[in-house]
């Protein structure tokens, strides 16, 4: 997979590294509260819940754009993956768990979330298009 890359194998092999750290602490934050509680950490209402389910989001969103990115030796367009994944888990976590002060009610931050999330699809899939067609074309040029 990684031999005919233009990234270096020793990134190749420390971001794997990073990835099993991240899986941990995904782990931990979604499933694992009573390792949180003797970390510190203190679960006592839907805002603390909130916390850390959106930053297990964040992390399993940076997990699944580094795995893309690896398996393809690209980066381009993952941005958008990474923002798709991450908004789409806070479209879930922010109903559920909304923060006291929140200044929405919990169905409108859903309707928000669901366009949000909805308009940065239709631009990823508008850039893969178009990046397939600069590809095609440099292809058909040589």
């Amino acid at each position: 997979m990684f031999k005919n890359s233009i990234i270096p194998a020793w990134v190749n092999v420390f971001m794997l590294l990073i990835l099993f750290f991240m899986s941990l602490q995904v782990y931990w934050f979604y499933f694992d509260h009573s390792f949180l509680a003797e970390a510190g950490i203190s679960l006592q209402s839907s805002a603390d819940y909130n916390i850390i389910y959106t930053t297990a989001g964040r992390l399993l969103a940076m997990i699944v754009i580094t795995l893309i990115a690896m398996a393809t030796q690209s980066a381009q367009q993952y941005m958008l993956v990474l923002s798709i994944f991450r908004e789409g888990q806070e479209t879930v976590i922010d109903p559920l768990f909304p923060y006291l002060n929140s200044p929405a009610s919990p169905m409108a931050d859903l309707i928000t979330h669901l366009v949000i999330v909805a308009l940065e699809v239709t631009a990823l899939i508008v850039i893969y298009r178009r990046t397939r067609q600069m590809k095609a074309k440099a292809k058909f040029a040589r």
